[in-house]
């Protein structure tokens, strides 16, 4: 009889550097992922609508509450109040583990409002407020020209960032470059940055998705099972350079879609954050759990791949400049998501105002 709860568990056993997170602040899906080893939650707006909705019960009362102590709040202060304290919650129960890795792990992320993508200042205004929720507190900003402003700037400020809404390699990097700035700024007035953790997510499911979404809008036929290796490839040769050149910053992989996001990642000096559904799976998988990081893309499917011109923007570190990730296609996809998403939120908050 196996000693591990799972894959997920066998991972996080046998490979101490390899970190598994909780694609949710739900509380049932903390409580499992918690005996299986997780060490770090993510949410956004949506995912908190999503909690919601999962635990009407809980959090029902609390929302006519706020409505009725306060005739002023519109929908979104009652939507953002809710974000903050749910956060501030779950984030209790990471605490622990923060305290024992000294603030390596540990963190919550929340995510600042979708729609400020284009904002740097309102990005760092929130950024401020969200960090002042607990100390164990990570703040999610997109990879936009903006975002990564303010990832330097808030890092500079002590904020523990974690960038979304990426999916390149060139992405990454001007993360990583922007965080380092941020903690040279800091080191530079004798502040602290010991028990800062920053990470870059790679949304790499949502590589494959734009592959697969651009290759078919521009009647191009790969064989099918290339198309599920992109966001590995890309997150391989991310994985290398920040190795290379020893940034603080540490990679995120999110958005699962195959085993391959996990199975192949494993091993590695990094963190992977999987949906609830997704752990599940994997957890009950027969795959086996051995250290996969360092090897390569098949060269088959690379020469498929680098036939794609969007592949080759997302794999290479030069692919894109600073003000061209906002137009990449999975950046406008997953943006329009995420806006989609919290308004979701405030349709279900507006449900007990109106």
């Amino acid at each position: 009889m196996s000693t591990f709860k799972g894959k997920l568990h066998e991972t996080v056993v046998k490979f101490p550097n390899t970190d598994i997170w909780m694609d949710s602040c739900g509380e049932n899906e903390l409580n499992y992922a918690l005996e299986r080893g997780c060490v770090g939650a993510t949410s956004n707006p949506a995912i908190v609508g999503s909690v919601i909705k999962g635990e009407l019960a809980i959090w029902e009362k609390r929302i006519k509450e706020m409505v009725a102590e306060r005739k002023d709040m519109t929908e979104e202060d009652v939507a953002w109040a809710l974000i903050y304290e749910i956060g501030k919650l779950r984030s209790k129960k990471l605490l622990s583990i923060f305290s024992e890795s000294k603030g390596k792990k540990g963190r919550l992320s929340i995510q600042t409002n979708p729609k400020y993508y284009r904002d740097t200042e309102k990005m760092l205004q929130q950024a401020d407020v969200i960090n002042s929720l607990g100390e164990n507190m990570q703040v999610k900003m997109p990879a936009s020209e903006a975002g990564i402003k303010a990832m330097e700037e808030a890092t500079y400020r002590g904020i523990s960032i974690n960038a979304t809404v990426s999916f390149t390699v060139a992405q990454a990097v001007a993360v990583a470059e922007a965080v380092e700035r941020g903690l040279k700024r800091r080191e530079a007035e004798g502040l602290s940055t010991d028990a800062m953790s920053p990470v870059c997510t790679i949304m790499i499911g949502r590589t494959d998705d734009w592959m697969k979404k651009y290759a078919d809008e521009n009647d191009i036929i790969v064989d099918p099972e290339i198309m599920e290796w992109s966001g590995v490839a890309v997150m391989k040769e991310a994985y290398r350079i920040f190795k290379e050149r020893g940034y603080k910053t540490r990679l995120l992989s999110a958005a699962c879609r195959n085993h391959h996001h996990w199975s192949q990642l494993i091993g590695g000096d990094l963190s992977m954050t999987i949906p609830f559904n997704w752990h599940k799976k994997l957890n009950s998988c027969e795959i086996e759990v051995v250290s996969r990081i360092e090897i390569p893309v098949k060269e088959e499917y690379m020469n498929q791949l680098k036939k794609l011109s969007e592949f080759q923007k997302s794999f290479d570190e030069f692919g894109m400049k600073y003000n061209e990730f906002e137009k990449y296609g999975g950046f406008r996809t997953t943006v329009s998501g995420f806006i989609g998403g919290y308004d979701e939120l405030l349709k279900l908050v507006r449900g007990y105002m109106i």
